[in-house]
This record gives structure tokens, sequence and C-alpha cells, in this order.
């Protein structure tokens, strides 16, 4: 990709270069009914069902990580790899191992210095006692979900898709938590914050039957964008302000524009109760349509 955010230790994965730009001139405008439901609950039961729980720094992260990796090459997407540092402490009230973690960044070559981008993200890690199906393999799950849906199709501004390390929180303040989307705003340049147009994270989308569309401000022009995609894509959806618990907290603190799909309250929420059957492949539809609907 050119002109990609200047990472810490990066690894190019690879991934077909014939889903770039010059490819993609040619193809028509993604829908909201290229969105499916099936990468997503494939994710939802690898990771939760196959891998479980996986904190940002343990052995389950980086198999966790390894997987997602693969899905987007296979996809046709290239793949960075960001490494960077994550302190231990108590998360949930179980202690982590401090360590590295990484990025799973997922572009297809169009990016370029100066020009509009948008950026999706969505965490991989969970908290030590739960296996994270909504919490967060549905975020991850709606991600690959866009990523199919694009491939071989034009968004209206080239998009980055990202999968965060280190999310869930090792202490209680503001700064013990989303450390892959910090690591990750910390890195981009100033003309790549400048041409930004949005970044929005997927964070708890599978439980519910409407799409919760939360900022961080009562007013908030991304907002009114994910709003419209939602009508467009024929989408129930609820709107909150006061988000401040996913990673598009990082890009806002930072002066750059973000929201926040999802956070439904479930009863498995941090807990061993957080598997598979809790998430409803519907409303991984829903969130996945509003998605590429805004692309």
């Amino acid at each position: 990709m050119a002109d990609r955010p200047r990472l810490g230790r990066r690894e190019l994965v690879g991934g077909a270069a014939a889903a770039a730009a010059g490819t993609l001139a040619g193809c028509r405008r993604v829908r909201p009914d290229d969105a499916r439901t099936a990468p997503a609950m494939a994710a939802v039961r690898h990771l939760a069902g196959v891998i479980g729980p996986r904190p940002g720094t343990a052995p389950s992260y980086f198999r966790a990580a390894d997987w997602v990796t693969a899905r987007f090459g296979r996809l046709g997407w290239q793949v960075d790899r960001q490494r960077f540092p994550v302190p231990g402490g108590l998360s949930w009230g179980e202690p982590v191992d401090a360590g590295d973690s990484l990025n799973v960044i997922a572009h297809r070559g169009d990016v370029r210095a100066g020009a509009p981008w948008l950026a999706v993200g969505a965490h991989l890690d969970t908290v030590p006692q739960s296996p994270g199906a909504e919490d967060n393999a549905s975020g991850i799950g709606v991600l690959l979900a866009v990523a199919q849906a694009v491939t071989w199709r034009r968004t209206r501004l080239p998009v980055v898709l990202i999968a965060f390390g280190a999310e869930e929180p090792r202490g209680p303040t503001d700064d013990d938590h989303h450390y892959g989307s910090r690591a990750y705003v910390d890195q981009l340049t100033p003309e790549q914050r400048r041409s930004l147009r949005g970044m929005v994270s997927l964070d708890r989308v599978g439980v519910g039957d409407a799409v919760v569309i939360g900022s961080a401000e009562d007013a908030d022009p991304l907002r009114d964008e994910l709003v419209a995609a939602a009508e467009r894509a024929g989408a129930p959806y609820v709107v909150e302000s006061g988000q401040r618990s996913s990673d598009h907290w990082s890009f806002v603190r930072d002066g750059l524009p973000g929201v926040r799909l999802g956070s439904t309250p479930y009863a498995g929420y941090h807990s061993p109760g957080d598997v598979v059957p809790v998430v409803d492949p519907r409303q991984l539809e829903r969130a996945a349509r509003v998605v590429v609907s805004w692309l």
C-alpha cells in the first residue's frame, strides 16, 4: 500500500495484487446485498468455538491473528502486521501478562498519499475468562464479511480493514485499554490523519434486533453518515451518544472521525457464557449491510 501508516515491526504477509485500484476501476460499486453472513459466522465459530479465550498477549491471540491474516489473504487482500508492546495488569479481575500484541491490517493497495480514505476495525482479543463470541468474534466476523463483499467491488473511497489487538482493559483508566488502536493511530502520518474521512469500530454486533450506532458526542457528522447508510440498507438502528468504550475512541480522542457499531447488552458479557449460540446471524447481516452501504 502506498504511504501506509508508519508501523512498528511489520511483517508483509502478501495477498493478491489483482485487487488493487487499477483492476477495481472496471468493477461495479459494492451494494448492501453483497454482504453475506457465512464468513461472519465462520469467524465466530472458529474464534470462540475453537480458539476460545484470547487475551492480547497470549499465544491463543497469535493463533487467532494468524487465522484472520490467512482469511484476508484468501480474499485477495494485502496484509501487514503491526507489533506493539502491551503492559501486564488486571483484565476484568484476571491477571494478564505483559508482552507484544499485534494488529492485522488489510488493504487493496489503493490508498494514496493525501487522498481520502476510510477505515473499519474490530478488536480480536478477549478478556481471559471469555471465549468472546459476541465480544468480539462478532465484530471480526462482520469485518471479514465486509472484506468478502468488497472483493472485486468498488468502494467510494479506498478502505483499510484492521483487526486490533489488546483492546480489552488491563487497568482502571482510559489509558489502560485500546492499546492496538492507539498504536495504529500513533503511527499515522500527518497527511494520513488529514485525509482520513472516517473510522467505524465493530464491537459486539451480533446481539439484538437493531444496529446500535454510537458516537462520543451528541452531534457527530460521521454518525449521521452511518444513520443514512443504515436507512439505505434497510437495517433497523438506534443511536447512542457518549460512546467511548471501543477502538473508535482512540481516533476521536486524537481529533479523528470515529463511531462505533454495537453495544447491545447481553447476559454473557465478559464471562464463560459468551459462546457461539449467543450470536444471531441476522444481526451480523444487519451490521455488515450498514458498513457496506457506508463504503
